[in-house]
């Protein structure tokens, strides 16, 4: 910008005040509305010192549509269209965030239209038009010289862009006619397949979760007056987080206890709280400023490959949300808790504090556009058993409230609208659901033992506090594998050592004297925390984590062995080490345990009974030679799912290749029969922990393996232990020897299409060998 720029005067910039005033004033006028929108762009211009200001809005189809400009041809309004992914304009609309050229012509995207006149020009910005993180319109500015843009203009242009998102909205300035073509809601049966991130099956009504409250005022008259108003609501904002805490609902030591301390520091976040009342002394009123720095948030953390970034921008909006709702008023903040019974809410995102609020008892399940499985809505929601299924995107444009909905959260489906077989197929299948719990219910406390007499120990794996109660329910052994790493992944700080000694005296107490092996953290990956920096790997499977993670950083397993120490106080430790493939690691592992004892001791604190440690064979440099690993620890446990991702170098997570490869092919299972042969003959108990150990079929084929020793998830205690009765375990392991020992060409192929043919001769129930699974 030049000086004579209209936002330069002699002390800077001058901020977008003046522009916000003229806007509200133009708003104030009756004139038609396109004249009102061509206005709108000579404003931009002038006051951002451009020659071209342009907007560019979406319409149903996708496409881009130029609706108004100042400084281009005006016959290319309405005319020029664009696609979604089009040249710069398209390059704003792709990345939702801005996008700024100095010399646009000889930018690999530029797109040249030479109905709108455009060639004198060379700088270009443009920016994102958002409404609740969805994109309304693409607002330019161009200018003649070859310049770039300052990071005042590009923000200033995101406020004004604010504004025209909810101009647009409200349909002020825009002519319905101009969008004729908008296509009707759809009312047939509809399926979109996402994420499972909560399990369970739910059917019941849509609730359409619409959070975003439309500021009524955009532009303040009195900005003072509008800071008092902002203040007062961020007070109560804090005031009813701290009651939510103080009620009971989220009790100490567990997971959504953990969630909403960590969501109550960004209610206090002095940076968050400061860039409010910097945007309401722009002259915007609260509202709008905290629209601006929710747009402001969702553009710089959407660029964030981090996955821990873009759930602090979940957590950011949620706080935007819940902060409009306060300035609009106590019925606002009410409305939300009022369901339907037997809802099912369907969100963009939802917010852990949110979904704590909601009322338990009418609702049915969750549904989001966005979400992981270690996002903080779905750890809520896995500990408060709510069905979730997350990444359906698009399902907000498609279901309206009342629709009738079902949720697979086992198979991360949603159903909208669902036709009257898929109505009856999942209906037959919960009333199928509900008599085998049933049934399992009724043979939980027999013991867990094959067809042939051969007993087994069945554990279950967990990571929330609020799973332990399972145990009773499910008549499990004990707790094979606890995840330490949840209440770590979970915190915006380090944990404490206090509170982690309060988290495991916790699981030791609610498993009521049985087993409880804790895998020490397991980090890294698409595991991460705040207060350890995610790195951009290029297979990050095999990168920095776990114990590697660990021993680099020995201070943060030192904290977490002390706490276990002291919580095992009087007690069995068990401790098991995870991603090992290297001797000298576990020998590393054991002396820090071995430090941190001697420490319990020396300052007078009590130390567990017996200390056992474990060794997690889940590496190819483990499994291949484990003897002289065995010599250095007590137990041994396979982790499944990692060793057979690494024995087919296939990322299991990656739908492209997980199910090329199957677990029940003879070369991984002559793999995992000699680690269990290894663990016999050096006398340690040896264990499988992941979803292999989880599945009837593979379950009964592990035990034809020789393993006695099974850890999986709650759900699957009772499948495995009625499987187990109905296998002849002794013959299985006759028949896979046989079958593994064949050379023939086809020896790579799975057995688990032999099995479905062989299934009385190999000693197993046919109706068994009906599932199909890949690693």
């Amino acid at each position: 910008m030049t000086p004579e720029t209209p936002m330069l005067d002699r002390t800077g910039l001058r901020g977008p005040r003046r522009l916000l005033q003229r806007i509200r004033d133009l708003m104030a006028e009756q004139d038609q509305a396109q004249a009102r929108l061509d206005r709108l762009t000579r404003i931009i211009a002038e006051e951002t010192g451009s020659d071209v200001c342009s907007i560019y809005l979406v319409l149903p189809s996708g496409a881009l549509e130029l609706s108004a400009t100042h400084g281009l041809k005006a016959e290319a309004v309405h005319t020029l269209r664009l696609a979604r992914d089009e040249g710069l304009v398209g390059l704003v609309a792709q990345r939702a965030r801005p996008v700024s050229v100095e010399d646009a012509p000889a930018h690999p995207r530029f797109a040249y239209k030479p109905e709108t006149g455009e060639e004198p020009f060379k700088s270009f910005v443009g920016v994102p038009v958002l409404r609740g993180g969805r994109l309304v319109g693409v607002l330019t500015a161009q200018t003649m010289a070859v310049r770039p843009s300052t990071e005042e203009e590009i923000e200033t242009l995101q406020t004004v862009a604010m504004l025209l998102a909810e101009i647009v909205a409200s349909g002020e300035l825009i002519r319905a006619e101009a969008f004729s073509d908008l296509e009707l809601r759809a009312s047939g049966p509809e399926r979109y397949a996402g994420a499972a991130l909560a399990p369970g099956i739910a059917m019941g009504v849509a609730v359409i979760h619409e959070p975003h409250v439309a500021p009524a005022r955009m532009i303040a008259e009195d900005a003072e007056a509008e800071e008092v108003r902002l203040d007062a609501a961020v007070a109560d904002l804090r005031r009813g987080l701290d009651e939510l805490l103080e009620s009971g609902r989220a009790p100490i030591g567990t997971p959504s206890r953990d969630v909403l301390d960590a969501y109550r520091m960004f209610a206090h976040d002095r940076g968050w709280t400061g860039q409010l009342r910097e945007a309401v002394r722009s002259g915007l009123t609260a509202e709008a400023a905290v629209e601006r720095v929710r747009n402001a948030h969702r553009a710089r953390l959407m660029k964030a490959r981090e996955a821990h970034f873009r759930e602090r921008l979940h957590d950011l909006e949620d706080l935007a949300n819940r902060l409009l709702r306060h300035l609009a008023g106590p019925d606002a903040v009410r409305a939300l808790a009022e369901l339907p019974p037997n809802a099912i809410l369907v969100a963009r995102s939802i917010g852990p504090a949110e979904l704590m609020e909601l009322d338990r008892s009418r609702l049915a399940g969750l549904a989001t556009e966005e979400g992981s499985a270690t996002s903080h809505a779905a750890i809520v929601a896995k500990a408060l058993g709510i069905p979730m299924v997350g990444q359906v995107e698009g399902a907000l444009d498609r279901v309206e409230d009342g629709d009738t909905l079902i949720i697979d959260g086992e198979f991360g489906v949603l159903h909208v609208r669902p036709g009257d077989e898929v109505l009856t197929a999942y209906a037959e299948r919960m009333e199928g659901l509900s008599k085998a719990s049933q049934a399992y219910a009724a043979r939980r406390d027999e013991p867990a033992v094959t067809a042939d007499g051969v007993p087994m120990e069945l554990s279950m794996n967990a990571g929330l506090l609020i799973e332990l109660p399972r145990l009773e329910e499910t008549g499990a052994a004990g707790v094979g594998l606890f995840r330490t790493e949840f209440q770590f992944m979970i915190s915006h700080t380090l944990p404490r050592v206090s509170a982690q000694i309060e988290m495991y005296r916790a699981v030791l107490k609610a498993a009521g004297g049985k087993p409880v092996v804790f895998r020490t953290l397991d980090l890294g990956g698409d595991k991460v925390t705040r207060f350890i920096p995610e790195l951009r790997e290029p297979n990050p499977a095999l990168g920095w984590r776990a114990l590697r993670m660990g021993l680099d950083r020995p201070a943060l397993t030192r904290y977490q062995l002390r706490a276990l120490v002291r919580a095992s106080a009087g007690q069995v430790l068990k401790v098991l080490f995870p991603m090992v493939a290297d001797i000298g690691e576990l020998q590393r592992a054991r002396d820090l345990l071995h430090t941190e004892l001697e420490l319990a001791r020396r300052h007078g604190h009590g130390v567990p009974e017996r200390v056992e440690t474990g060794l997690m064979i889940e590496t190819p440099a483990v499994a291949f030679a484990p003897e002289p690993f065995l010599d250095l620890c007590d137990f041994a446990a396979v982790g499944a799912n990692d060793l057979m991702q690494y024995f087919f170098a296939a990322d299991r997570q990656n739908p492209q290749v997980a199910q090329r490869y199957d677990v029940l092919n003879p070369a991984p299972l002559a793999l995992l029969k000699s680690v269990r042969e290894a663990c016999d003959a050096a006398g340690k108990p040896v264990s499988v922990c992941g979803e292999m150990a989880g599945r009837p079929l593979e379950a009964c084929v592990l035990a034809g393996l020789g393993y006695r020793r099974l850890s999986m998830s709650a759900g699957s205690v009772g499948p495995v232990k009625a499987a187990l009765a109905e296998c002849d375990a002794g013959r299985l392991g006759t028949w896979l020897a046989g079958e593994m020992a064949t050379k023939r060409p086809d020896t790579d192929k799975s057995l688990r299409q032999k099995l479905i043919g062989a299934a009385q001769e190999a000693g197993i129930s046919s109706r068994l060998v009906d599932n199909r699974a890949a690693f």
